[in-house]
């Protein structure tokens, strides 16, 4: 009677054990989830300024349409990319954040670009509203950078507790596979964007 009260004992301890596994790595996965949706908000907020950049100098910029369609063009592919991550449920559900990074990377370029060329419009430095816009897009990058930061924070403590003895014989069991990190490879790309119309 009482080795199978030891027994039971060390069933319920093992069982307990498992939980707290389980619910560990549930809260970090739910917090990598979090920090997605904090980088997803931003760029969202990026992707609804630049149509209204583009807007603003095109009178300006009318032999530069090229530039232009780059940009929108880099846009709607880098807001495709984060959609493609929202639809699979996000960043830790097996979405791909490679392929919204290198998105995002090309759309840093052609950003890139157009500021290059705006700098050679004197009338469009001086627009107020060309100044309104590249304060919003300054503060949008600023915020996107902090939550890629925290994002990938979040996801370093999910593949850690993933990979820690006793989780690592559990983790796969329980449906947890590893998050990727928001890293961007394209070294032009890493650069900060300026937006300086003033």
């Amino acid at each position: 009677m009482t080795f199978l009260l030891v027994l039971a004992g060390i069933a319920l301890l093992l069982a307990l054990w498992g939980i707290g596994i389980y619910n560990r790595l549930v809260a970090l996965r739910n917090q990598v989830k979090n920090a997605w949706s904090q980088i997803d908000v931003q760029l969202q907020r990026r992707y609804d300024l630049i149509p209204n950049l583009v807007e603003s100098v095109k009178g300006y910029m009318n032999f530069e349409k090229g530039t232009l369609e780059a940009v929108i063009n880099a846009r709607n592919q880098a807001n495709t990319a984060r959609q493609a991550v929202a639809a699979a449920g996000g960043p830790a559900e097996g979405a791909s954040i490679k392929e919204l990074a290198a998105s995002e990377g090309a759309l840093r370029g052609a950003m890139m670009n157009f500021n290059a060329l705006a700098e050679n419009y004197p009338q469009l430095k001086a627009s107020e509203n060309m100044k309104i816009l590249q304060e919003e897009l300054s503060s949008t990058e600023n915020k996107v950078a902090f939550s890629r930061q925290a994002y990938n924070d979040q996801v370093m403590a999910y593949n850690t507790a993933q990979q820690e003895l006793p989780a690592s014989m559990f983790a796969a069991t329980f449906g947890h596979s590893p998050a990727e990190l928001f890293v961007i490879d394209d070294v032009e790309a890493k650069k900060a964007v300026k937006v300086n119309f003033s």
